[in-house]
């Protein structure tokens, strides 16, 4: 009688990392079935629509159906079974929902992270578990590794230009035995070759980029549908009003894009948003404002909880620097008081903590 082969769910969006994702499980010996996450459909929908008369009209085609299909073609190549769940209420729900609001509040917020916890690690776990899985995978750049004391715990790709353990910070310690990041071990290049040798037909095609599962939208627009507009002055740390904002909700620590511009074409930056007066403040992109030393963090998960007073390394922005500090616990979160300065500390983002290869752990930026 043959061992009964392990059997992995695999997340299929439609591009080349899930699709190789799911081909080397397959060289692995696992019993593979693919899946697709149907999240998002491209419609602005809800109550509160800014513009009564388009709740429910198209907001942004998401390309939903093409990515599904192009899943479907991988699966069929690779002849495994193949399945659509429809999350698109509890996306809303828990994702979008709450990037609203956070938004409306005047916080830059993490979509991609939101959905990595209440979605594709925790509804999508809910599915394998149906299925009688044993494991889930998805073709995060990043690793697993299991500690001397039995626990797991997520480690940088070995593609740092690649390496999304950003986002993967505030899943469920207790899911990651059963998560797999096949291609977490490989460069991007390696990746679309694999894919190339294997005939596949998303080899090459282009990274997905935007909201998670929603695309590659004008995010003022987006938040537009459903945020009234709040006009206001912008002003410089001089005090000098240079123009007008059409809400602070629609604007970001460190945003250069859509501020207006200095004389001689010197570019403005928002280095803060002073919701007393509505007035967003701008200046340089070297203003002492824009830089700080420490930060305060809630909400936090931990993989591994460092040592009050430890030496880590965090990073507060997709891609951004490890920068070194020494974190302190406090009753709801954690401190940071950075070796050097940080810039564009922006309340609502995440920022995430590191020893050398290891996420640690992480939490949202509150000031």
């Amino acid at each position: 009688m043959s061992e009964r082969k392990p059997k992995v769910l695999v997340g299929m969006s439609g591009g080349v990392d899930s699709s190789v994702t799911a081909a080397l499980l397959l060289e692995q010996g696992y019993e593979v079935i693919g899946a697709f996450m149907k999240n998002w459909s491209g419609t602005v929908e809800g109550p509160r629509c800014v513009d009564e008369d388009k709740v429910g009209e198209e907001f942004a085609e998401c390309g939903w159906k093409e990515e599904r299909r192009d899943a479907m073609r991988v699966a069929a190549k690779l002849g495994i079974p193949f399945l659509t769940f429809d999350f698109e209420k509890e996306y809303r729900a828990l994702v979008v929902e709450e990037m609203f609001q956070e938004f409306e509040a005047g916080r830059t917020p993490n979509p991609d992270i939101l959905c990595n916890r209440y979605i594709k690690f925790d509804l999508f776990m809910r599915e394998a578990d149906k299925l009688g899985c044993d494991f889930v995978a998805t073709g995060h750049y990043a690793r697993t590794s299991q500690l001397p004391n039995a626990n797991y715990q997520i480690l940088r790709s070995v593609d740092e230009l690649k390496d999304q353990t950003y986002f993967l910070w505030a899943i469920d310690p207790k899911v990651l035995p059963r998560v797999l990041f096949p291609v977490g071990s490989m460069t991007k290049p390696e990746v679309r070759e694999k894919a190339r040798e294997l005939g596949l037909s998303t080899a090459d095609k282009k990274d997905s980029v935007g909201i998670c599962f929603v695309g590659e939208v004008n995010m003022k627009e987006f938040l537009q549908a459903r945020i009234p507009k709040s006009p206001g002055k912008i002003v410089t740390t001089e005090g000098k009003e240079v123009g007008e904002h059409e809400g602070l909700s629609f604007y970001t620590i460190g945003q250069r894009d859509g501020v207006v511009t200095a004389g001689g074409g010197i570019p403005y930056y928002v280095v803060e948003k002073r919701r007393s007066t509505n007035e967003l403040i701008v200046s340089s992109n070297f203003h002492p404002l824009l830089f700080r030393s420490t930060l305060s963090a809630a909400r936090p998960n931990w993989f591994h909880r460092p040592d009050e007073g430890a030496k880590v390394r965090a990073r507060i922005r997709h891609r951004g620097d490890l920068m070194p500090a020494t974190i302190q616990h406090t009753a709801n979160g954690f401190t940071l008081a950075f070796d050097g300065q940080a810039r564009a500390v922006t309340p609502g983002q995440s920022v995430v903590i590191y020893d050398g290869e290891a996420v640690l752990g992480g939490g949202i930026i509150q000031e």
